[in-house]
């Protein structure tokens, strides 16, 4: 189908992010829509419909679609959406097949530059539209450390390149269960340190010793680039080894810790009480000790709701604290009752991809599109 209309998922993405108004149909089966599906852009126009039960409609009016505004089909790996496409077309829809479909929508990276700081002369946050997951560049006259990053390292490698920086370190601000870090990837590639706490360099399942190389950060430490610094604040709760990476002029990546309308969940190594204890205290000492005016920058979030007016996800850390349902709890016991009325069963997937990130268990490609699939579920559900 040579001159078939097609849509490639980052331009989906950029008329969404704009808030163009776009018809998304989904005809993959009703169980695996409600693993994962587009949930992104304030326009959007979402609809699902088994392409099977589909062409069996005498007509379309049960879609309820829009006339005059494109659809974008979209179907597991963008082969079945081509057929449907011709299908819609043939009927007068304006249909666009979207190449690869959600294997491919879920490696779309969207890039929005922050304010700068008086340290940084680049933020730039790089959004995973289709998995809710964010990581960082930060740029200092022209030394990068690239945070939390996915293992889709040349979308990195693409960004150094537009802004002229040089690398010079990578850090996960914990171990992932949610996706596979492109740290230590990424790390060898540029030949620059891996940073993580040594609390996450061991199975939080049965303390084995991960098998990669990285340089350990400890509570107080400084990471610098160019004419910045950043500390290292340990905030455990989430996993053992949570780090805030601070910036003295007013940056706060708080990793799976903190997020705009909620907390990171404690139970993802099984030891749910004793981790939201950890959590409880991590949250008392930067309440104490964070200024108001600190930005939040978190490495996920939920949904629409926690976007800025610049389509970021980011915000004051008075803000946070005093909306963020879990985050504004003052007392304890509460605080440890809320956690334990809203713990979840922990998804099947993450056990493997924490072990993968430790460098305990080898995933091929398509076993990592597999376990990746999906919206993160890091945050305790409930909080927003």
């Amino acid at each position: 189908m040579p001159d078939l209309p097609q849509i490639p998922p980052d331009e989906l993405a950029r008329r969404l992010d704009r808030g163009d108004r776009v018809q998304v149909l989904d005809i993959r089966a009703p169980e695996k829509v409600a693993r994962g599906r587009v949930a992104f852009g304030a326009a959007l126009d979402f609809k699902a419909l088994p392409g099977s039960r589909l062409y069996q409609l005498p007509t379309l009016d049960a879609l309820g679609l829009a006339p005059g505004t494109p659809v974008a089909v979209i179907c597991g790996h963008g082969n079945s959406s081509k057929q449907m496409t011709t299908f819609l077309r043939d009927k007068g829809v304006e249909a666009y097949s979207v190449v690869g479909g959600m294997a491919a929508w879920e490696t779309v990276y969207v890039t929005r530059s922050l304010t700068p700081t008086p340290s940084f002369e680049r933020v730039l946050q790089l959004d995973r539209v289709g998995t809710g997951a964010l990581s960082y560049v930060l740029v200092s006259d022209g030394e990068a450390l690239i945070v939390d990053p996915g293992r889709h390292v040349d979308r990195y490698e693409a960004l150094l390149r537009e802004h002229g920086a040089r690398p010079i370190g990578v850090a996960d601000t914990h171990m992932h269960a949610d996706y596979l870090s492109g740290a230590c990837l990424a790390a060898a590639r540029w030949n620059v340190p891996y940073y993580v706490h040594p609390d996450d360099a061991r199975s939080p399942y049965d303390d084995a010793p991960g098998r990669f190389a990285y340089r350990p950060l400890a509570d107080g430490d400084q990471l610098a680039l160019g004419r910045a610094t950043l500390r290292v604040d340990h905030v455990p709760g989430h996993t053992l080894g949570s780090v805030a990476l601070v910036a003295e002029d007013g940056l706060a990546l708080t990793g799976d810790f903190l997020f705009v309308q909620s907390i990171g969940r404690p139970d993802l190594g099984g030891k749910t009480a004793a981790w939201a204890r950890l959590l409880w205290a991590s949250l008392e000492r930067v309440r104490r000790s964070w200024p108001g005016e600190l930005l939040v920058l978190p490495a996920h979030y939920a949904g629409e709701s926690e976007r800025r007016a610049d389509r970021s996800v980011a915000a004051r850390f008075d803000v946070v604290a005093a909306t963020n349902v879990a985050a504004a709890i003052q007392d304890k016991t509460a605080f440890l009752r809320w956690v334990a009325d809203h713990a979840p069963a922990a998804p099947d997937a993450y056990r493997s991809i924490k072990l993968a990130n430790l460098g305990l268990l080898e995933l091929s490609d398509a076993d990592a599109e597999v376990l990746e699939s999906g919206p993160n579920q890091c945050a305790v559900p409930g909080a927003a």
